[in-house]
């Protein structure tokens, strides 16, 4: 299967200082990707420079075609999705408001997002200010997932949540990865191992390690010496533990 992401040297800098040294992977066209390592080694950085968020160097291609030396707003017209760490929500604005301000097709997935969050259905008319941690960030998916894209750029989708919501969030990455490729950053290692297919492993600001998700999180030697903590047993149920 031809890559739907090619990232070849990828270089990025915040400010004059380098935070991303040379990350080159592929990504398939299916399925999610996760993106993994220790706290600071790069990995938002590296979904931030995909998208043009950071000054970054390097090829970037979708499905082929280089992204690179496009603006963000050109990277996402041409079908790139993105769910930021910090969910980047309009808190004046109704959930529907919030939903209708990211629709940039003529047809937008309503149905689909209604279906896979109907907790904001019954709060469309809200604030988005006034919901819960785990309800704005279902807000923020509901976001990238109303439109037809052909890749979702998706960072810490479960970071702060209580673990209910955490596999809220998780059912509908589940999902929506049946109809696009996701490219995942999580620390919670249940996640991982559950959602992701191929995990890329970043450290120092480069890629140090790229395998079979479920392999490496087997492999306690593996996990522990690439993400500084022990490999999880397959019952864990999302504990400060699980988090790399």
């Amino acid at each position: 299967m031809n890559a739907i992401l090619t990232v070849s040297g990828l270089r990025c800098s915040i400010a004059g200082q380098q935070v991303v040294e040379d990350v080159t992977f592929e990504m398939p066209p299916v399925g999610i990707t996760a993106v993994l390592g220790r706290n600071g080694v790069g990995k938002t950085s590296t979904l931030r420079g995909i998208l043009g968020l950071i000054h970054r160097r390097g090829e970037v291609r979708l499905a082929g075609e280089r992204i690179d030396t496009l603006p963000t707003h050109k990277i996402v017209r041409k079908g790139v999705g993105y769910v930021p760490e910090d969910r980047e929500i309009f808190s004046s604005l109704t959930v529907a408001e919030n939903l209708a301000l990211a629709e940039r097709q003529r047809a937008p997935r309503r149905e689909f997002v209604a279906e896979l969050f109907p907790d904001l259905v019954a709060r469309r008319d809200q604030p988005a200010g006034t919901l819960s941690g785990g309800q704005q960030q279902m807000v923020s998916v509901a976001r990238a997932l109303i439109n037809d894209n052909r890749l979702l750029l998706v960072d810490e989708p479960t970071k702060g949540l209580a673990p209910k919501i955490v596999t809220e969030v998780a059912d509908a990455l589940e999902e929506a990865a049946k109809t696009v490729p996701i490219l995942l950053v999580e620390q919670n290692l249940e996640v991982v191992r559950r959602l992701a297919d191929t995990a890329v492993v970043i450290g120092g600001g480069r890629v140090v390690h790229i395998g079979k998700a479920r392999e490496i999180l087997d492999d306690d030697d593996l996990t522990r010496r690439l993400l500084g903590v022990h490999a999880e047993p397959t019952h864990a149920h999302g504990t400060e533990g699980d988090r790399a």
